[in-house]
């Protein structure tokens, strides 16, 4: 029997000089991955053949001559530079040798192999010369290699060249990750051969950012001056103009009148008159408005340390605000509460407290350790010379004040100061009244002690220490009477949180205006708190745990400075009263 013809498009035979019509139909689509890459390698191959090339282009530069055929599409394809030659209006544009100069051919070469096979061989001692290459043909992939080559080769003693040479060939994107680099890495650079050559320029380019890791700005302030003596003659005239970078504020008195004593080059006329005006500011207490302390770029994290839930914990926490997670850190060496903490040079401080247990002895703690987020590790120091339950702590000058507290009975007006470099402690002029359960700020570099309890009322006074002095004095008392709140200062305004009255815990908020001299109520927390932990992180003033007269509270909420409301954050762990809490670096394990 005859075969049937098929109907089917795909029967092996095409009707002649029929050409079906392909619209309405299903459309299936197809990509063969390896298709680019085997056209490129042909294409390459092509060129080392020296087939179906239409240009050469003939290279001398410095004494050295070579010639390299190759395609003007391909060349095209990969180059702005060579597409503008060859599609405008350019003589090059029909020419068959096309002569340049402005390029070495070993660095032509790699270029051109590039633009046939997709891949470059890069090393130390040759990105730069590729870059430069790179550039004049408008190479953005192979800048884009180069850029992710050098990031991964930054160092100490090479960043400060390669944030100029970026900055030289208009990578911006390069120019800014190598300069969060030198902030990064501010104490390492300093130190390098690199340093000692930097142009005063960008010196004060350096030096003006906000974001550096630091530990103290005489860091800052000393490398400028190192800067100065590599070569005196010719530099001690930048160096009042670096002071302006320096933020003077923020050094110490004792720091600038050894400059002014010592230091040949702070004597010089107008860097002797700026760094006396700041030495008076600063002892005068003068409430002035200084550019804010530089933000490190490394991560702050809040830690929270200690605290009482039924009995004393050694917990010790850090709270991420970027990820809204809290993180389980090393444990205190021992469980205490009614702890106060700071952080002095990167290093955390928890001071004090009580070891409050439901079995055995209550025993109230001089101890002072101390906490190194590089190491995630604790270290005691040197104790106070006496307990101090339930105590308030601040920082002048990298020294550390303990004030007030009780041991046992006996309740504390008496006020000690920790130096840190000499591990010691050292008795100054007690406050004017007991107070335990007090808060402290500082502000202008003078320590305030805000309520309390004296160990028959809660107290509405507030004290004021001058360190120059050593002299307390009373300042207006607050509006509320509050034992157990939360004190922190910022610019000039100290700022009282809760606490108890004597008859009930309080979510009420005021803020003493220094220059005013008054206190004025502010909106209130959320949630009703005394023995709470307080601190301060990017104008925001976080309250964290307490005792709401019937909870041990997990919760954790921030005043907005700036928009004048509150907002709840992620609970911590547990709940606890008489966490010590402040801000530092990122722990090393959490990086």
């Amino acid at each position: 029997m005859p075969r049937k013809k098929s109907s089917c498009s795909l029967s092996g035979k095409c009707p002649a000089m029929v050409v079906p019509s392909m619209n309405g139909d299903k459309m299936e689509r197809y990509e063969l991955k390896e298709y680019p890459n085997d056209t490129l390698n042909i294409m390459h191959d092509l060129r080392l053949s020296e087939l179906l090339c239409d240009v050469t282009i003939k290279l001398k530069y410095r004494g050295t001559k070579r010639e390299f055929p190759a395609h003007r599409l391909v060349l095209s394809a990969c180059s702005p530079y060579f597409r503008a030659m060859f599609t405008g209006g350019c003589r090059e544009k029909s020419q068959a040798e096309i002569s340049m100069n402005d390029i070495h051919p070993e660095v032509f070469e790699r270029l051109l192999d590039f633009a046939y096979t997709s891949r470059i061989a890069i090393s130390e001692k040759c990105v730069l010369y590729i870059m430069q290459g790179a550039n004049m043909l408008q190479m953005t992939h192979v800048l884009k290699i180069c850029c992710r080559f050098l990031e991964s080769q930054l160092d100490p003693s090479n960043c400060i060249g390669l944030v100029e040479f970026a900055e030289d060939l208009g990578l911006l994107e390069l120019k800014e990750k190598i300069d969060k680099y030198i902030r990064t890495h501010f104490c390492e650079v300093v130190r390098s051969e690199e340093f000692k050559g930097v142009s005063p320029c960008r010196l004060s380019k350096i030096i003006a950012s906000d974001e550096m890791n630091i530990k103290c700005e005489s860091e800052v302030y000393n490398a400028v001056l190192r800067w100065v003596q590599y070569d005196v003659d010719v530099r001690k005239d930048y160096f009042h103009m670096m002071l302006e970078g320096i933020r003077c504020h923020s050094l110490t008195p004792d720091f600038l009148d050894k400059q002014l004593k010592h230091c040949p080059i702070a004597k010089e006329p107008r860097s002797r008159e700026y760094l006396t005006s700041i030495f008076k500011e600063l002892t005068l207490h003068k409430p002035v408005g200084a550019r804010p302390a530089r933000t490190p770029i490394i991560p702050q994290v809040i830690y929270v340390a200690g605290g009482y839930l039924r009995h004393s914990l050694a917990n010790m926490e850090c709270y991420k605000p970027d990820e809204n997670i809290w993180l389980r850190l090393t444990d205190l060496p021992t469980p205490r509460s009614g702890i106060a903490a700071c952080v002095v040079r990167g290093l955390f401080y928890a001071i004090g407290g009580r070891n409050n247990q439901t079995e055995g002895d209550n025993v109230d703690s001089a101890t002072c350790d101390r906490y190194n987020p590089m190491k995630n590790q604790w270290h005691t120091c040197s104790s106070m010379n006496a307990p101090r339950n339930r105590l308030g702590v601040e920082v002048i000058d990298s020294m550390i004040y303990a004030v007030g507290g009780s041991d046992g009975s006996d309740h504390h007006n008496t006020v000690e100061r920790y130096d840190a470099e000499k591990d010691t402690w050292t008795m100054v002029s007690p406050m004017k009244t007991k107070r335990i359960g007090v808060g402290c700020a500082v502000a202008n570099r003078i320590l305030y002690a805000v309520g309390g309890f004296d160990g028959r009322n809660r107290l509405k006074s507030v004290e004021k220490y001058t360190p120059e002095t050593d002299e307390w004095c009373f300042v207006r008392p607050m509006n509320i009477a509050r034992s157990g709140a939360g004190v922190v200062a910022i610019g000039n305004y100290v700022y009282a949180l809760g606490g108890y009255d004597g008859t009930q815990q309080l979510n009420s908020v005021e803020r003493y205006s220094i220059v005013e001299d008054k206190w004025e109520n502010l909106p209130r927390m959320r949630h009703k708190r005394s023995a709470l932990a307080v601190t301060l992180r990017d104008n925001k003033i976080y309250a964290i745990g307490g005792y709401d007269g019937r909870d041990f509270l997990s919760s954790a909420e921030y005043y907005d400075i700036d928009k004048g409301e509150w907002k709840e954050v992620a609970n911590m762990p547990c709940g606890r009263s008489g966490a010590g809490a402040a801000v530092g670096f990122q722990p090393c394990l959490l990086r």
